[in-house]
């Protein structure tokens, strides 16, 4: 009840911002970024828009992978048009795809851009059950697993980087506080809905992908701490916001719902902060591994904070994105 108390009336936590807080605040400490690149997934439009915007004010330079070049590029206008000296890169990246991502980390690398920040920000929410090309169950493969395998090929850049310029590297996945919801075998429940659409819950599979976000987030922390590597990762709850996600739940009851809802949801601006907080902020210098809500660390569901899940998750998901033929991953038979 406490808790929620402080949610309406934005009561500011430990990082000295709360709810109500906005990604302009937020960075108000993040001191000049002209130095840093980063990469936004998911920037066309919502909560990914606004932290392009954002950090464009501040001065990093923008690379925006989208699946539609044309979003992709009104974006940078708007952006231009606030901020003129801007300097925005447009890429094609279809994350369900990973022949695309694999071309988008090609296209990025031609350019020889360093790169400090990355933030794993799109997301779809899929009403109905569909397959991507590489056979995976669509809504885990754009929001998690193109986003592992993204993160895992560009990961040697981050390290690179963070090396020559002394300045620490930092990824940020977004998450969401129903990655809770998800209960019982995350591999076996992603082999049921790959292979039968009759198991396909498309609330349970996004709450999945969530879960995997903040799994993922968890052994690549752990990893990057065995390496010495000067790259951070974090996740973040972004809070309730309206946005595209909801595109293909578009009616009378979901604007019901959201109308009643009202007093809880977010700006955008509110929205963004908390990824804007979490790859920017200087007070986050060598934090890993953790999940943040509100701006303020938070704690995840039991299950996502099991390690011996999150190692499991990532052996399946290196199974999943190689390009060994004799790789070959069954979700309902898997041991690991």
């Amino acid at each position: 009840m406490l808790e929620t108390v402080k949610y309406l009336i934005g009561s500011a936590g430990a990082s000295g911002y709360g709810s109500k807080s906005t990604a302009e605040q937020v960075t108000e400490s993040c001191g000049d970024l002209s130095s840093i690149t980063a990469i936004i997934t998911g920037a066309t439009s919502g909560i990914g828009a606004e932290t392009a915007l954002v950090l464009a004010k501040r001065g990093a330079r923008l690379v925006l992978p989208a699946r539609s070049l044309k979003a992709a590029e009104e974006a940078k206008a708007r952006i231009v048009s606030e901020c003129p000296e801007s300097e925005i890169f447009v890429m094609s990246l279809d994350l369900s795809s990973l022949t695309s991502v694999r071309n988008f980390v090609s296209e990025f690398e031609s350019l020889d851009l360093p790169l400090s920040i990355l933030i794993n920000n799109a997301g779809k929410f899929t009403h109905e059950h569909a397959i991507s090309e590489d056979g995976v169950e669509m809504t885990f493969a754009t929001n998690y697993l193109g986003h592992f395998l993204l993160t895992k090929l560009l990961l040697n850049r981050l390290i690179e980087t963070a090396k020559k310029t002394g300045v620490q590297g930092r990824i940020v996945n977004v998450s969401s506080s129903i990655h809770g919801w998800f209960s019982g075998d995350l591999i076996r429940y992603l082999g049921l809905i790959t292979r039968d659409k009759s198991h396909y819950d498309a609330t349970r599979a996004y709450a999945l992908s969530k879960l995997a976000n903040v799994l993922h987030t968890k052994e690549l922390a752990w990893r990057l701490k065995q390496m010495e590597a000067n790259v951070t990762v974090n996740c973040v709850h972004p809070g309730i916001v309206r946005t595209r996600l909801t595109r293909e739940r578009e009616g009378f009851v979901t604007d019901l719902v959201f109308f009643l809802a009202s007093k809880l949801l977010k700006t955008i601006p509110q929205a963004a902060a908390t990824t804007c907080y979490v790859a920017t902020h200087p007070r986050l210098l060598n934090v890993s591994g953790k999940y943040f809500a509100d701006c303020n660390e938070a704690t995840t569901s039991k299950l996502g904070s099991n390690s011996s899940e999150a190692v499991r998750l990532w052996s399946a998901s290196e199974i999943m994105v190689s390009r060994d033929p004799k790789a070959v991953f069954n979700p309902l038979n898997a041991l690991f």
